[in-house]
């Protein structure tokens, strides 16, 4: 584990649209006479004018709608849902108290969907906005620790060696930029020291600059982008939360494993956590899945990825590699609050996943492993980056822990 790093910088979590990325997978459907379609399929939505794809400027009306329809979209890779689903039984509801406190909140929030699992049992499930059961949802950064967990199933597998690798031992397009002696480890907890502005306001801000590269260099985007950022501060010493780094750790993990993420996910996501619905996760130019952003699961489904997380990941991933992955690398000055691998950790042992408008899971672990309370909801907040909404649903998470014991 890298030694701690203060940081009083505040992430935002944004996950820019490539927009009209058709993707060119060579997984697309055979005819009728060959053999059977692949298990995971690339997807088409229909045709789009581009002004209809600008995510961040959507309206409230059409964010509702289309948080729960993104194939409709943009292009992805369908996964299918897990052979053998796992059982969410349901266990004692929360106290009437409880649960007239969530539906207010979901309310005054905008948020589509709550489920609330304890030691795997479901304690409180609700839906608004039109979400129902079977569903899906847009993830938004969520996505980020499933391609965290993505890595570690690589390293798992032998396909990636070390954390402590450099990074363009995976990616030598990175070779001569501030990249250069970089290692996995740092992609992962954001501290490479490579400069990014992750300011969505601002139309000259690195991240705002995303889709101007996949104009002009298509397939190359992602690493003609990160390879052209100077250098701040020396490597592993500054956080600066990065969508663009999650999104060169997808791109690492699929050189490394040699297949799209979607795939990977299929039998170390999708299948051992037990999903009940399909997975969408919306394609590059390259092909491949966006890692920073963008996959699409029932609110079901993000219980199951946080029970998996809190079981340890059933052997797909190292051992330990979760309570690594989920400790604090980074520390947020004396706050509690910190980062790990694409995690987000809270005081107390509590960590989480976080997207923006109002998308999360947190989870907090019990006394013996596999327990715990897993919190997962999923949103259409009024902003982006949300106000008060996020403390809110820990303040809210706190006090059913509290009632559970």
């Amino acid at each position: 584990m890298m030694g701690r790093i203060t940081s009083m910088v505040s992430g935002a979590v944004l996950a820019v649209m490539l927009a009209g990325c058709a993707g060119s997978y060579s997984g697309s459907a055979p005819a009728a006479s060959g053999p059977p379609a692949p298990a995971v399929r690339l997807v088409q939505p229909p045709a789009r004018d581009q002004s209809e794809l600008q995510v961040l400027f959507w309206n409230d009306a059409q964010r509702s709608e289309r948080f729960r329809a993104m194939e409709q979209w943009f292009a992805g890779h369908e996964v299918p849902a897990a052979k053998a689903p796992r059982a969410l039984p349901k266990g004692a509801p929360l106290s009437p108290a409880l649960q007239a406190e969530i539906t207010a909140l979901m309310q005054s929030t905008k948020t589509a969907g709550v489920m609330v699992l304890v030691d795997g049992k479901v304690v409180h499930e609700e839906y608004s906005l039109g979400l129902g059961p079977t569903d899906r949802w847009t993830s938004f950064s969520v996505a980020k620790s499933f391609t965290s967990t993505l890595l570690g199933a690589a390293v798992k597998d032998g396909f990636i060696t070390s954390l402590d690798d450099p990074v363009t031992k995976y990616i030598p397009g990175l070779k001569g930029s501030a990249y250069e002696g970089v290692t996995v480890r740092q992609l992962a907890t954001m501290t490479s020291g490579v400069k990014w502005d992750e300011n969505y306001t601002d139309p000259k801000s690195d991240v705002a600059q995303m889709n101007r590269f996949v104009v002009e260099y298509g397939a190359d985007a992602i690493v003609a982008q990160m390879k052209a950022l100077p250098r701040e501060a020396p490597a592993g010493e500054k956080w600066v939360y990065k969508t663009g780094e999650t999104n060169l750790i997808g791109v690492l993990v699929e050189n490394a494993v040699g297949k799209p993420l979607a795939e990977y996910a299929q039998s170390k996501i999708a299948e051992p956590a037990g999903f009940e619905g399909g997975l969408f996760w919306m394609v590059d130019p390259r092909g491949g899945n966006i890692g920073g952003c963008c996959l699409s699961i029932r609110l079901s489904d993000y219980a199951r990825m946080g029970q998996f997380a809190l079981e340890g990941g059933k052997g797909i991933v190292p051992q330990g590699w979760f309570a690594e992955a989920t400790d604090s690398a980074v520390d947020f000055g004396t706050s509690g609050f910190g980062y790990g691998y694409q995690w987000w950790t809270y005081p107390q042992g509590t960590y989480g996943a976080q997207g923006i408008f109002g998308q999360g899971i947190t989870i907090f672990p019990g006394q013996r492993p596999g327990q715990g309370i897993v919190f997962a909801y999923v949103g259409n907040w009024a902003q982006a980056s949300g106000g008060a909404e996020r403390g809110q649903f820990l303040d809210l998470s706190r006090k059913i822990v509290a009632a559970a014991k």
